[in-house]
């Protein structure tokens, strides 16, 4: 999921009556007050049925912070304790593989056991974001995260977010060696199955490396952030029929995008803080 230097973050048919997101640290807005707590409830239906966002629908990234998105938008992503906005297509964003580092002291206090472990006992920590991964490294291990991160998911639907974005699915890669990508996939099918039970999409977030695994995890879509810039938008493209969100956050590489993906994907340059509308150094453009 990193966005270097931060790190790429791991990604429809859109009919307009109903998003995608992601991001977590200090550029991501916090997820909560700590585990376990689900999204507030709102006065929205909940989904009846898996429905995947369409094609090359315009896509707001509002990970910092939610504002109202611009006329044009058609799908919006944004982070599980907000709101969804009212007519489109809404993609709740779930830190679902490494803990927000706001709920550090959370997880150690109430589940020390479920944070990934160096040789020394220490927590494995993403420098990049400064949050440590959960460890996902064995089933039991995996049905426990499940019991905290479900209800996330369960919050989502509640709340009447069409899709969820489960991030850090490529955490393994930051593990030492302690995670595989075949852990990061069983937990994944556990994520999409939770989901799917809830009648939520579910995007694959970046991580080219489990393109092939797609089917039996259940992804539906897919969130890719700086495809461009890592030259990966058309392995996502094929994979999806089209259905990814892509997020750039260079104006050459959105623009180089753009020339080449314009007319098949949905792209958006954004600052890499993913900043509210109204703030500071915010930047928010479409093709």
């Amino acid at each position: 999921m990193p966005v270097h230097p931060l790190r790429p973050l791991a990604v429809g048919t859109f009919v307009l009556v109903a998003a995608l997101s992601s991001a977590c640290s200090a550029a991501r807005s916090p997820q909560d007050a700590g585990p376990g707590t689900p999204a507030p409830s709102q006065v929205a239906t909940a989904p009846t049925a898996v429905r995947p966002p369409a094609a090359n629908a315009a896509f707001d990234y509002q990970l910092g912070g939610p504002y109202p998105p611009p006329d044009t938008v058609r799908a919006v992503s944004r982070d599980r304790t907000a709101e969804p906005a009212p007519g489109l297509y809404n993609i709740c964003y779930v830190n679902a593989f490494q803990a927000q580092p706001d709920d550090t002291g959370t997880w150690k206090d109430r589940h020390p056991e479920l944070l990934l472990r160096d040789e020394r006992g220490n927590p494995v920590i993403d420098q990049d974001w400064d949050e440590p991964l959960l460890d996902i490294s064995t089933a039991a291990k995996r049905a426990a995260l499940m019991d905290i991160i479900g209800p996330w998911i369960d919050g989502c639907a509640k709340a009447g977010y069409d899709a969820v974005e489960p991030d850090n699915l490529d955490s393994y890669e930051r593990s030492h060696g302690r995670l595989t990508a075949q852990h990061a996939a069983a937990f994944a099918e556990l994520l999409t199955r939770r989901a799917h039970q809830r009648q939520l999409a579910v995007a694959q977030k970046n991580t080219t490396d489990l393109l092939p695994r797609r089917h039996s995890i259940g992804f539906d879509f897919a969130v890719v952030e700086e495809c461009a810039h890592y030259q990966e938008c058309g392995d996502f493209a094929d994979a999806y029929a089209n259905r990814v969100f892509v997020i750039e956050y260079e104006k050459k590489d959105f623009a180089a995008a753009c020339r080449a993906w314009g007319k098949r994907l949905s792209l958006t340059l954004r600052d890499r803080d993913v900043r509210p509308a109204g703030s500071a150094g915010h930047v928010d453009q479409r093709c």
